[in-house]
């Protein structure tokens, strides 16, 4: 999830970012799931913490249901099968502000905080001040299998996460609160809805591991478009079935929209999270633990991610292919994912869809149609 859930604390977002979205952009007005009232043509993007802009707001995370058209958020990078390692950190860029659009230049992006290098190992850093560290792919999904070989933290109150997140607010989660360290957490949200219409708590945990802290385990993400399924070290833990998601107004409530990886550790345990938060990530963080002391942070090391993609991805050879866009209409109940040739840079010539080739799988050309329903993120439990 978006760390420490930003989207439900806009005040506190604004004191957090607004240092540096001035570097490349400009806001103007809140535009959180606002679809009857979207961004201006004047800051025409509504970015990923809800308030229209220009520049960086417009690219990954930029929403296009609120923003002033469809197409006001730059195309996103399509998927390309990959296998990071991190002993060089050289396509990492460690202010994301400062990103183009180019995913052939960079592979991830560091959103908020700060990384380290550990033996190979990339390490994302907490501190009491820093408000945790958060990497974004540069490139988007739109269904495969990811995995990442990871430690988590171990300190109540503190969160490390290996996510999934859509521009739309479709999201998987792999998630580890630090005071259970024999354990993970399964989670998926679609259009930011974090229970389905039924109530049912989409969440699930999932121990037997040895220390998480101490021992790499490799969690996976199996997204395909009828069947989303969790891995721990190889073995599936959880399957959801599209099928078992739709409400009872007959909408189905499943992630399906193109979308960045993500990895986090973020502080849970303080006082400005809900109180339900802090007690689901094992209460309030002790700043004064000897671990902390002693090294001046918390932090978690991630040793690699790989991502196979799924249907008509990887792009075939010699294919102009290089992007997602949303296509329809503001209005439609069932908007489609195309893909596009058009540029995903901020420099880049409008252009709507360019040469557009409906999202397919199997090399079959069909429209992929999405549920569309805006929800309120407003708790995390």
């Amino acid at each position: 999830m978006i760390p420490p859930r930003l989207l439900a604390a806009t005040p506190l977002l604004l004191a957090a970012f607004s240092g540096i979205a001035y570097a490349t952009s400009w806001f103007v007005a809140s535009c959180v799931f606002n679809v009857t009232s979207p961004c201006p043509a004047s800051a025409p993007c509504c970015s990923e913490f809800g308030f229209c802009g220009t520049g960086s707001f417009c690219l990954g995370g930029c929403n296009p249901f609120s923003s002033n058209t469809l197409d006001s958020c730059r195309p996103e990078p399509i998927c390309q099968n990959a296998n990071y390692t991190f002993a060089d950190q050289s396509r990492i860029l460690t202010n994301s502000t400062f990103f183009d659009g180019n995913a052939t230049e960079y592979d991830w992006t560091v959103d908020e905080g700060t990384i380290q290098s550990s033996n190979g190992d990339l390490a994302m850093i907490l501190t009491q001040t820093n408000g945790g560290t958060r990497l974004s792919s540069t490139r988007f999904v739109h269904y495969g299998t990811i995995s990442a070989k990871l430690k988590t933290g171990r300190w109540g109150g503190v969160v490390t996460a290996f996510i999934t997140m859509s521009d739309v607010k479709d999201e998987i989660d792999w998630e580890f609160p630090g005071a259970n360290t024999t354990a993970g957490q399964s989670n998926f949200f679609w259009q930011g809805v974090i229970r389905p219409a039924t109530g049912a708590n989409n969440g699930q945990t999932h121990g037997g591991l040895t220390d998480t802290f101490s021992n790499y385990h490799t969690y996976t993400i199996d997204w395909q478009p009828d069947t989303l399924k969790w891995l721990i070290d190889g073995a599936v833990v959880r399957t959801l079935k599209k099928s078992d998601t739709v409400n009872s107004a007959g909408v189905t409530n499943y992630p399906s929209t193109p979308s960045r990886i993500q990895l986090s550790i973020w502080p849970a345990g303080i006082s400005s999270e809900p109180q339900g938060t802090v007690e689901w990530a094992g209460g309030m963080i002790n700043w004064n633990d000897p671990d902390y002391t002693s090294a001046g942070h918390f932090y978690a090391l991630v040793h690699s991610v790989s991502v196979t993609c799924t249907g008509t991805q990887p792009v075939p050879p010699n294919s102009d292919l290089v992007s997602y866009v949303y296509g329809g209409n503001r209005s439609d109940t069932s908007p489609t994912i195309i893909y596009s040739n058009s540029s995903t840079l901020l420099n880049a010539a409008p252009s709507r869809f360019g040469s557009p080739v409906l999202g397919g799988l199997g090399g079959v050309t069909v429209a992929l149609t999405l549920g569309l329903a805006l929800g309120v993120n407003a708790m995390l439990l």
